[in-house]
C-alpha cells in the first residue's frame, strides 16, 4: 500500500499546470481508495470528494457513480435509520425494487456483499421483506414532509 500511495502522490504532482482534469481525477479517485484501504477516512473522503466533483464537472456519469460508490463504502456516521451510508444506499435502492445483481453492479460491490448489507439492514431497522422496507422509507418520508 505504502508504494501504491507514492506512485498516486507522484501521478498528482504530474498533473499540477496541465490541462488534464480527468486524469488527476482518476488519480485523486485511486488516492482515495488507497486512504480508504488504510483506514483514513478524512482522507479517503476529502480526494473523493474531490475526484467527485471533477467528474461531475465534466460530464462523465459512469465515473462519478463510481466516485459516490467508492464514498459509500468509506465507514462514517450512522444515518437517523442507525444505518452506515453503504447500509442506507443498498437498502433505498432495494426498496426501489432492484434486485441484488442491480444494486451490486451499481454499487461495484458483489452480490453477496450486498446480501449481507441488507441482512443487517433488516435486523436494524426490524423488517422482513423488501416491502417492508419500501414501507419503512416511505413512511419516513411522508413523516418529514409534514
Amino acid at each position: 500500500m505504502d508504494d501504491a500511495f507514492q506512485a498516486a502522490e507522484h501521478s498528482l504532482r504530474g498533473f499540477d499546470g496541465l490541462p488534464m482534469p480527468f486524469e488527476r481525477a482518476r488519480t485523486l479517485f485511486v488516492k482515495g481508495q488507497i486512504h480508504r484501504r488504510r483506514r483514513q477516512k478524512r482522507l479517503a473522503r476529502e480526494a473523493l470528494h474531490e475526484a467527485l466533483a471533477v467528474f461531475e464537472d465534466l460530464g462523465t456519469p459512469g465515473w462519478a457513480e463510481r466516485a459516490r460508490a467508492e464514498l459509500a463504502r468509506i465507514p462514517g456516521r450512522r444515518g437517523a435509520t442507525g444505518l452506515t451510508p453503504t447500509e442506507e444506499t443498498i437498502a433505498r435502492m432495494a426498496a426501489s425494487g432492484l434486485s441484488n445483481r442491480e444494486i451490486a453492479d451499481r454499487t461495484f460491490l458483489s452480490p453477496k456483499t450486498v446480501e449481507v448489507n441488507l441482512t443487517r439492514v433488516y435486523r436494524k431497522l426490524g423488517v422482513r421483506s423488501r416491502a417492508a422496507l419500501g414501507g419503512r422509507f416511505a413512511a419516513e418520508q411522508s413523516a418529514g414532509e409534514t
